[in-house]
């Protein structure tokens, strides 16, 4: 019998250690971070049993290899745009190249960017759209309540589809499965086509925290496009009680880039319900709208990954004279970190503008256990009270604008599927560096005093919440 046992044990260390070589020569090669990398292997090393088994269940990667595995196959449907392609001809020029290499799509010439201020403004003006289509209505909102002013918009969806014209609507799982308010259901009876994006297999696992769609997208005939940060949700609306609105920021397009948001749309609806929309009800010629070059840019854990991140990272590299930005969730990683670092440094004002109030606690208490990393190299953060504030914008030299789904944040920058649109407009620039600057006036400012001023267990409290930052 002690032959075997010997053997036995034998066999458990030599298994062990293959583990332990396996887990950390992956860890080696595929962690992009070396920092990360060397703690999971001393993980692995120390604790050779469970470190092993630690590192297959938290340290490997699925989100990126399950996204890439999604749309393996998929034809991606691309129409030949209608305009040459444009440069800014200013010092933007090398961020509008580098922008294209990522993103892999022509910079329109010959838009308008419509800025809609919160709910009050966007959902009429989206409304409006609506009831005046003809031909077709592609839209797509990671929240789509199916109360309040959601149900205005289910009313006017119906009604489109009555007037015959062709009603699709792609909404985000985690809406669809877990609200009780999701507009999925009364859509569907209304008689749109409504398709969910990215269910699980399994039901009842929460694999939902990632993979998600967070875009926002509306384009009505193929011709008028919007997209911002604004869900379809009644807490951006009250008509009883305005002043207790979310606040938010959508925009209006018009002009080539809005085939660019119906392309994107159209990837989303074929992978979620098979269906390819094609042809002119959905892509029609379009004509010239105003003077701002203007470009898509899909970003998403599978091929489009961290496309957003890049262009934020260029465009703060570009900036000469100032850097304004509006955020709900600001948690940036370190190299974005060190580029508003480096601008600050450099003498460009930067100014980043969060809500007072947020409907994530956890995610404001991380925000507050990095604020010093840039706040002690002469950025200024400054925090708006009131509701609190969804709007996603950021603005360089008040000439290149960043728009769209995305916020400063992990989960948007490496987790979901995001839609932003660059611009390059002085004259857009100009009025959202104004409107910044507003909210600038109406801010309190946060100094490093106020952050170091925080009592030890709020700081504690912070400085936990910080250590999930690459999963907020």
């Amino acid at each position: 019998m002690p032959p075997v046992k010997d053997a036995v044990d034998v066999a458990f260390v030599v298994a062990v250690a293959l583990a332990a070589v396996t887990a950390s020569g992956h860890a080696v090669i595929y962690k992009r971070d070396s920092r990360s990398a060397a703690i999971w292997v001393l993980v692995i090393w120390i604790l050779p049993a469970l470190g092993p088994v630690a590192y297959a269940l938290l340290g490997v990667n699925r989100v990126e290899r399950r996204a890439a595995r999604m749309r393996r196959g998929m034809v991606r449907h691309r129409v030949d745009p209608q305009f040459p392609a444009s440069e800014p001809g200013t010092h933007f020029t090398p961020l509008a190249r580098l922008v294209g290499q990522v993103v892999e799509r022509a910079l329109c010439p010959c838009n308008a960017i419509d800025p809609l201020i919160d709910g009050a403004n966007a959902y009429p003006a989206m409304l409006d759209a609506i009831n005046r289509a003809r031909t077709s209505i592609a839209m797509a909102s990671y929240i789509f309540d199916g109360d309040g002013i959601g149900r205005e918009f289910v009313l006017a969806l119906g009604d489109a589809v009555k007037r015959g014209v062709d009603v699709r609507v792609l909404i985000d799982d985690v809406d669809a499965r877990f609200s009780g308010s999701s507009a999925a259901k009364p859509l569907r009876k209304a008689g749109g086509k409504v398709a969910v994006f990215n269910p699980p297999f399994v039901p009842a696992r929460l694999h939902a925290l990632n993979l998600r769609n967070h875009r926002k997208i509306l384009v009505v005939d193929g011709a008028v496009g919007f997209t911002g940060g604004m869900n379809v949700d009644s807490r951006y609306f009250s008509a009883d009680a305005p002043e207790s609105a979310y606040r938010d920021l959508h925009f209006r397009l018009q002009g080539p880039v809005v085939a660019q948001l119906m392309e994107v749309f159209a990837d989303d609806w074929q992978f979620s319900s098979d269906e390819p929309l094609r042809g002119p009800k959905w892509f029609p010629p379009l004509a010239e709208h105003g003077a701002v070059l203007a470009r898509a840019i899909e970003a998403g854990p599978d091929e489009a990954f961290e496309r957003v991140r890049w262009a934020i990272l260029g465009g703060l590299n570009a900036a000469q004279r100032s850097i304004k930005i509006l955020t709900p969730y600001f948690i940036p990683d370190q190299s974005l970190i060190s580029a508003l670092n480096a601008a600050a440094l450099r003498g460009v004002e930067v100014d980043i503008v969060v809500p007072e109030s947020s409907d994530l606690p956890h995610v404001h208490w991380a925000m507050y256990g990095q604020l010093w990393q840039v706040l002690d190299h002469g950025c200024r953060v400054w925090s708006r009270p009131g509701p609190f504030d969804h709007s996603k914008l950021l603005v360089v030299d008040g000439a290149w604008t960043l728009l769209g789904s995305a916020n400063w944040d992990a989960r948007s920058l490496r987790l979901n599927f995001e839609l932003n649109v660059e611009c390059y407009s002085v004259e857009l620039g100009a009025h959202l560096d104004g409107l910044i600057q507003a909210r600038i006036s109406g801010s309190k400012e946060i100094t490093l005093a106020t952050v170091d001023a925080r009592r030890l267990p709020i700081k504690l409290r912070d400085g936990v919440a910080r250590l999930f930052a690459p999963y907020l």
